[in-house]
């Protein structure tokens, strides 16, 4: 059987592992990489996102958006109008994540056709 990854010396393996525990940390759960890509296609206020991603409730989304904000990924911005109206846009920092979400979107797809070939 062929291998997939070389193997790495253990600090590197040990590097490695951490820096992934830091990046699924951070946008890691069945939630948060969804909540970026619905703001990233231009869903701004609380009701769009929740409508966009099927299945959150408003306390998981308004946890999720405290996180995403802390973490520099959503700016949140109070508009003062009446009613109140907040909006949540992805920050500059998101775009970072451009390459991955594009990787997993295509894994995902590729990984979807093989079950469906297979079943």
């Amino acid at each position: 059987m062929e291998k997939l990854l070389t193997p790495l010396p253990k600090e590197k393996c040990v590097q490695k592992l951490n820096a992934v525990g830091d990046a699924l940390y951070v946008i890691g759960g069945k939630w948060k990489l969804r909540i970026i890509i619905a703001l990233s296609e231009g869903n701004y206020r609380f009701n769009e996102l929740q409508r966009t991603i099927e299945g959150i409730s408003a306390k998981v989304l308004s946890n999720e958006l405290k996180d995403l904000e802390l973490n520099g990924f959503v700016k949140r911005t109070v508009h003062d109008e009446t009613p109140v109206v907040v909006t949540y846009e992805p920050t500059e920092y998101t775009h970072t994540l451009k390459n991955v979400l594009n990787s997993l979107a295509e894994w995902g797809t590729m990984h979807r056709e093989k079950l469906r070939q297979e079943g």
